[in-house]
């Protein structure tokens, strides 16, 4: 998962920019054996923007583009595609926010200083690995991405537990 940018960050890039980004972007997650790559808002921003979510097939890894820059306003849009006979449990939860997705983030880039989460990550941030990149929506290149995955592949994972040694 990519996050960075307001609504009118993206707008401004312009339609032909925006689908090379997209297309450069899902190239990269495809060659790192990603299934799927989501775009995100790290905010709505103070000017409403009238963008929608869509989805496009790169190589074998499925590009999700979520304008939606308010995690409140996921969860409870997820909550509402809950069926009335679904059990409200972490699992349907989940499942409801990360569709089309299978499975939470491994990795969120985070286009913005390390001193502030994004307010459209709520429930991701639980298990997912983070690495900022201080840097405008604009500036992103698929060399920050390549650049994150190598950072994320150095890790040791620890899913919300603690080192060893603490």
């Amino acid at each position: 998962m990519v996050v960075g940018g307001t609504l009118r960050d993206w707008e401004a890039l312009g339609e032909q920019r925006w689908d090379d980004r997209v297309e450069r972007l899902g190239e990269v997650a495809d060659q790192a054996g990603a299934s799927f790559l989501t775009l995100r808002a790290f905010e709505p921003g103070v000017d409403p923007v009238d963008l929608k979510w869509w989805e496009r097939q790169v190589g074998s890894c499925h590009v999700i583009v979520d304008p939606c820059g308010d995690g409140r306003q996921r969860f409870a849009e997820a909550m509402q595609r809950l069926q009335d006979d679904e059990p409200v449990n972490e699992a349907t939860v989940a499942e409801a926010l990360y569709a089309p997705a299978d499975c939470e983030p491994d990795l969120i880039v985070v286009l913005g200083p390390s001193t502030r989460l994004p307010p459209s990550l709520v429930w991701e941030l639980a298990y997912s690995e983070l690495v900022f990149h201080p840097m405008a929506w604009h500036e992103l290149r698929p060399d920050d991405l390549v650049d994150a995955i190598a950072d994320f592949a150095r890790r040791e994972r620890r899913f919300g537990g603690l080192d060893d040694e603490t």
